[in-house]
């Protein structure tokens, strides 16, 4: 069973053993470790549901992914690219770049040196379908001036700051729900597309420490794992 515990208001993260609602809890998708099942709930759910829920991407749309190196971009440019998108994907740093390009992106470019507004007029000359951020900044500004009239954005709640209303573009803040037919979804998902997980590191419950020292040195591809037992 894995679990979706992230916003426990209590906290206790860290604990051995911890009581969870029934309905946040599900079973582990058959294609999955136990180290990628630890890593996936939160970032697998905002990922899937800013791709099928708040954007409601379809095949032959063309999206960015806005923030893709980090771990809930990741997956959402592999989800995007199951769904038959093509997705143009923004990266940090030429790590980053290469690892999402991996992921199959159709085109990255490093969000804070390329010029994005020429990126999509390339990508997509008559006009991007859809954006889905992760990070803000006036890079976002950026994605946000390729859509075409009728285009949409997602992202979600916790993004700073957020993207001003456009006149003829839909904005759809979100969080990702959890539950038992969110879960499915997810697990189906998984069976279905084999996405990678990203995991940058795994530490065992004695070296806490050295995770959190590995977190504050910053710019990780992936999601750093605390193993308890």
């Amino acid at each position: 069973m894995y679990s979706y515990s992230y916003a426990n208001p209590k906290g206790g993260f860290y604990a051995e053993y911890v009581a969870v609602s029934a309905g946040k809890v599900a079973p582990v998708p058959n294609a999955l470790d136990e180290t990628s099942a630890g890593a996936l709930p939160a970032l697998g759910l905002t990922a899937l549901q800013g791709v099928d829920d708040a954007l409601e991407l379809a095949s032959g749309e063309n999206v960015i992914v806005h923030g893709a190196s980090g771990n809930v971009g990741m997956l959402a440019v592999q989800f995007a690219k199951h769904r038959g998108t093509r997705v143009l994907a923004t990266a940090s740093g030429p790590d980053g770049v290469e690892f999402v390009r991996r992921l199959g992106a159709d085109e990255v470019i490093d969000g804070r040196r390329d010029d994005i507004g020429a990126a999509a007029k390339r990508f997509a000359p008559d006009g991007i379908d859809a954006v889905l951020a992760f990070v803000g900044g006036h890079e976002l500004t950026g994605c946000l001036d390729a859509l075409r009239r009728g285009g949409r954005v997602a992202y979600p709640n916790g993004i700073e700051p957020e993207p001003r209303k456009r006149r003829g573009v839909r904005i759809k803040a979100y969080d990702a729900e959890a539950g038992h037919r969110e879960f499915e979804r997810l697990g189906r998902e998984i069976e279905r597309a084999h996405p990678e997980i990203p995991i940058a590191e795994v530490f065992s419950l004695e070296d806490a420490a050295k995770a959190h020292e590995r977190l504050e040195r910053g710019h990780l591809l992936g999601r750093i794992v605390l193993r308890i037992a």
